[in-house]
């Protein structure tokens, strides 16, 4: 592949660009088909892999396990982002690649906690972070790779191919986890079936191997190494008046906000599901799938728009929208999923009288009689008033029950209106795929851009290092621990759309950030 010379910009070679978009998108699908699979089989590796009698903490056990392979992704950031602006774009995401399929095939043969006790948790914990670490690096490298290689009049369309191809590994891993799934029993797919997904990455590993090989390493790269001006000290530069302003322009204003839209309209969606609105976890996979499908054209979309437009108008166009729709957009799949669930908490809402309870992942116990009763209410989606009482006590639909007992809040809450499930025969699934099409496309607004953004904003001699900062602090804290997050404000409030309240706050901080902080990037140069 030839070189261009950055001084003379880069121009359009159809079959070169193909081959670098497709290399460097391919290997993305891959990377977040590794990184999606834990948290769509959160619940089932809660069971397996953690001790606890309770399913709610075991799952908050998972998702916390979850967001440290998040919370170490600025490690990694710092890592692979020093050896990507010392050594090259393409050897180092050639690193990251190895590092994130060989971890999640890993995980898939790993003992289980009825097997190896607490030897397991551990090691998943382990390999979690190592995946954690990988993909601190890919990303980066990744949307270099192609804005390096983009025209400036199409960089956002260029380097949106990345950015669809996040949705691309979620639908993979939706489809493989569907085949899988579909192919053999429930208690075949818990015991090992679950197994095949994670095995299944070394195959998308030797492909994604194969084509990024062909690469020849970026033009701006190699012309700073031919003119002797790259980094000595990425990390060190990178800190210096003039750019560290940026790094929290692009953490507060950038990353953390479209982060938070993303992994709400994907984990968000798919736990509201089948948790809240009681839908069943293949049927809800189908309408994440499908609704997905719809709207991930709209990447590509505004990526192009955002060359015409301008980058910043169109983010401030999508964190708006973000904070104006995300509770509609919610209770429209709610109601859509389980009407029986909307009319309940409507006419005869629930009242839980109780002591100061911890319910949470850090107890060191969950057979108290509250912790069980917030479990029940909890584990079947049903939202709740908590009073502060001496005992505990539930009252439902006109019936007051002391104490906990199982049965008898179970058959309270049936002749109150609240179904086990969500009813077949009154579901709409029009309303509940509108919906996650429409939360994909806010992501598609906020996220399309946002590689070119990233580009632009930092000089080449500290870019890798600099875009990966900032971008995998905001991924990792504000949106790896989202799930998490988010199900706890659930459990502490009692209001089933509570969690979405973390959503708006961090997407209202972004839109301030980028309002005053953000400048426009779309017509730069990238070659300094």
């Amino acid at each position: 592949m030839a070189s261009v010379q950055p001084a003379q910009g880069v121009g359009i070679d159809p079959k070169r660009d193909r081959l670098v978009i497709t290399a460097s998108s391919l290997g993305t699908v891959f990377e977040w088909y590794d990184f999606f699979l834990y948290g769509i089989l959160a619940a089932l590796i809660g069971k397996l892999f953690f001790p606890s009698d309770n399913p709610t903490a075991a799952l908050l056990a998972s998702l916390a396990a979850f967001g440290a392979g998040f919370g170490v992704r600025p490690l990694g950031a710092l890592v692979f982002g020093y050896f990507g602006d010392r050594i090259g774009r393409k050897y180092t995401f050639l690193v990251t690649i190895t590092l994130m399929g060989g971890a999640t095939a890993a995980i898939g043969l790993l003992p289980t906690y009825a097997d190896a006790g607490l030897w397991a948790p551990a090691l998943l914990l382990g390999l979690r972070l190592l995946q954690g670490l990988a993909l601190g690096g890919e990303y980066g490298g990744a949307a270099i790779y192609v804005g390096e290689h983009a025209p400036k009049h199409k960089r956002g369309q260029y380097t949106s191919w990345i950015q669809i191809s996040v949705v691309g590994g979620f639908l993979l891993c939706l489809v493989m986890v569907l085949l899988v799934r579909g192919s053999m029993t429930t208690a075949q797919f818990e015991a090992w079936g679950w197994r095949i997904p994670f095995l299944a990455s070394l195959i998308m590993l030797a492909i994604s191997l194969y084509i990024r090989l062909k690469l020849s390493e970026s033009p701006v790269f190699q012309a700073m190494k031919a003119a002797g001006t790259t980094s000595k000290n990425p990390i060190a530069d990178s800190f210096k008046p003039g750019n560290y302003q940026n790094l929290f322009v692009a953490l507060f204003g950038v990353a953390a906000g479209l982060t938070v839209i993303y992994y709400t309209s994907q984990f968000g969606t798919l736990y509201f599901l089948t948790g809240t609105a009681r839908v069943a976890e293949m049927e809800a996979l189908l309408y994440l799938a499908v609704g997905a499908l719809l709207a991930a054209p709209l990447y590509v979309f505004f990526g192009w728009l955002s060359d015409r437009w301008g980058r910043k108008k169109l983010l401030l166009a999508g964190y708006a929208l973000s904070m104006l729709l995300v509770f509609p957009l919610f209770r429209l799949m709610g109601d859509g999923a389980n009407p029986a669930l909307s009319r309940a908490t409507a006419e005869s809402p629930v009242r839980i009288e109780m002591p100061a309870c911890d319910f949470s992942v850090f107890s060191k116990s969950h057979d108290t009689e509250c912790a069980k009763a917030l479990n029940l209410l909890t584990k079947r989606g049903i939202s709740y008033t908590k009073v502060e009482a001496p005992a505990v006590a539930l009252t439902v639909g006109g019936q007051r029950i002391e104490g906990f007992d199982d049965k008898a809040y179970l058959a309270a809450l049936e002749r109150a209106g609240y179904p086990d499930k969500a009813d077949p025969a009154e579901k709409q699934p029009w309303k509940i795929i509108l919906g996650v099409a429409v939360m994909v496309a806010l992501s598609a607004m906020t996220y399309g851009q946002v590689a070119a953004i990233l580009v632009e904003l930092f000089p080449a001699r500290v870019r890798y290092t600099s875009l990966s900062i900032p971008y995998h602090i905001g991924t990792g804290y504000f949106g790896g621990f989202l799930p998490f997050i988010q199900q706890y404000i659930v459990v502490q409030t009692g209001d089933a759309y509570s969690g979405l309240w973390y959503t708006v706050g961090v997407v209202a901080m972004a839109f301030v950030v980028t309002l005053f902080w953000l400048p426009e990037t779309r017509d730069r140069e990238i070659t300094d």
